[in-house]
């Protein structure tokens, strides 16, 4: 039981109001660290053809209105007659749209009519189930559905969508860092599944990202296991030098149990309504406004807790995709798991999705007031989120009650280590050929697989290849030097050719071989080809049938 947290809640008027103090001196250290020019950018550019989709009743009128400003092109889904019109009308049964701002292709038949297509700048879909179905909607494209309000709103936006646009490239990509692929396995999915703009899509071993279709949400970044992908505008070493000068400076000005609420546009109309309201947002509640709240996660969790940080707070709404919340959900499970076993009191987490300032201030006054280190830390977000979960769990982990060698976390966790069946591995070393992360490694002067458990991101691409299954996943994070230190998992013998005395594999791996084979007709009456090279083999193979073959030796 979290006795820090049943205190707080009777309440210290004195304490609260140095709090909101404490919080204005936090929100103007925030305001003063702004937000840098982006490093590189994404250009439209919409000629204003605007394709219209739907029936008479529900179209006709808004391409109408479009049309006296805009190209247009009109999609009916009945047959109405609908007379002559200044602009292109077909009738069509089945239509499919993809693109984005600029660069939509649509194509549409009717029956007994070829296929028609087109391709336009904007699209304005009126149809009775959006024609492009993804949560976040491509840049140019609108589907208001039946409210007269949002269509009026749409329209007001496709008139002023003509031009040349752009915006931030939100995305880092280092491919060989990437866990997605190895050699036909799949390892990790979790980009891919979480875009809501079906931005990211897989590429052989790697994945490949549209930058024109990526929204911004920048949730790729924080399910990455590895940082192969990470959320480069605002980058992390931006969000995190504003979290660091905001609880700096609370602590400074006299405040108690600081809780960080991440929340992101939508958001701000329900901490507006808060305002000036009695038992509204608490004293020790400090708003912090990021791009999108998908867009942080463990890491700089972590860091903010390692900061001094009582709690981290997320408000979402309902407009956010589920799979957002599902996977923040799953983080601070982790987290959680990970600060339990250290032995701070918690909880230090609130996951929040409310559609009303009522709900939203009955949450707060609930955040969590988990328990802090005893010094605040010193350390800068790193790029490299792993470098950053790096710093933090050493901080934490300095400061911590308990000293474990490491903690069980959740399946699914990115942190962990791999069990080696010594008995079935045959040291073939096909798991250190698909580490994208050298968290396996061979040695080049022996037989011996090792592992570095820092490295490791769980992403399961070992245990897919082995081919005797010898490898099983144990997700946990550890401390000190078991995270750091290099340990070997498995070693052999290195077994020598027969005829030449060439090292070509393990005694381990020849005696599999063995047993095996005997029976194949290949080997059958010649089972020391198996205990020779490739070169000798073939040499022994080839030899006349009568000819006395070369001396073998005897395996070291």
């Amino acid at each position: 039981m979290n006795i820090r947290f049943l205190e707080g809640q009777a309440g210290d008027p004195l304490q609260e109001r140095r709090n909101a103090l404490a919080k204005t001196a936090a929100i103007l250290a925030l305001d003063a660290i702004a937000t840098p020019e982006p490093g590189s950018s994404v250009s439209y550019r919409s000629n204003g053809r605007t394709l219209v989709v739907g029936s008479s009743l529900q179209a006709l009128a808004w391409a109408d209105h479009l049309a006296a400003s805009l190209p247009v092109t009109l999609l009916l889904l009945d047959n109405a007659e609908v007379g002559a019109r200044p602009y292109p009308v077909f009738v069509a049964r089945t239509v499919a749209v993809g693109g984005w701002l600029g660069a939509f292709e649509a194509r549409w038949q009717a029956p007994g009519e070829p296929v028609g297509q087109g391709k336009f700048d904007l699209v304005f879909d009126l149809s009775p189930s959006p024609l492009i179905a993804t949560h976040q909607s491509p840049h140019g494209y609108y589907a208001p559905g039946p409210d007269d309000a949002a269509r009026r709103t749409a329209a007001a936006e496709l008139l002023e969508m003509t031009g040349d646009f752009e915006k931030p490239k939100y995305f880092a990509y280092k491919e060989r860092l990437c866990a997605h692929s190895r050699n036909g396995q799949t390892g990790c999915n979790a980009c891919i599944e979480i875009c809501s703009a079906k931005a990211i899509v897989g590429d052989g071993d790697r994945i490949k990202v549209n930058p024109f279709l990526c929204a911004g949400c920048g949730a790729c970044g924080t399910v990455c296991p590895t940082g192969a992908i990470r959320y480069a505008y605002p980058a992390a070493e931006h969000t995190g030098s504003r979290v660091k000068a905001a609880l700096r400076a609370y602590h400074e000005a006299g405040g108690e149990d600081p809780v960080l609420l991440l929340h992101s546009e939508g958001g701000e109309p329900l901490l507006g309504a808060l305002e000036g309201e009695a038992g509204g947002v608490p004293g020790r509640v400090i708003p912090v406004g990021v791009h999108h709240t998908a867009s942080v996660g463990i890491d700089v969790w972590l860091a903010a807790l390692a900061y001094g940080a009582a709690g981290i707070t997320v408000l979402m709404t309902h407009a956010e995709a589920p799979q957002y919340a599902q996977a923040l959900d799953g983080q601070m499970g982790v987290a959680q798991a990970v600060l339990d076993g250290l032995g701070y009191a918690g909880p230090h987490f609130q996951l929040l999705r409310v559609g009303s300032a009522q709900e939203l201030a009955v949450a707060l006054q609930h955040a969590p007031r988990g328990e802090t280190p005893a010094q605040p830390a010193t350390f800068n977000l790193a790029q490299d989120k792993r470098n950053t979960l790096d710093y933090a769990l050493e901080h934490l982990l300095q400061h911590a009650r308990q000293q474990p060698e490491a903690v069980p976390l959740p399946v699914g966790a990115p942190f962990g280590a791999v069990a080696v069946n010594q008995k079935t591995c045959s040291l073939c070393m096909a798991c250190v050929g698909v580490c994208p992360s050298s968290a396996l490694m061979d040695t080049p002067t022996a037989p011996q697989l090792r592992f570095v458990e820092q490295n490791c991101v769980q992403c399961g691409l070992c245990a897919n290849t082995c081919p005797e299954n010898a490898i099983t996943l144990v997700p946990r994070m550890a401390f000190g030097e078991t995270r750091k230190a290099t340990r070997v998992l498995n070693e052999s013998q290195p077994f020598h050719c027969i005829r030449c005395s060439k090292p070509f594999g393990t005694l381990h791996m020849i005696e599999n071989m063995l047993s095996r084979l005997s029976q194949h007709s290949a080997f059958a009456g010649n089972l020391d080809r198996l205990k020779m090279c490739g070169d000798c083999r073939v040499i022994d193979m080839m030899r006349p049938e009568g000819e006395l073959a070369v001396p073998l030796r005897r395996p070291r």
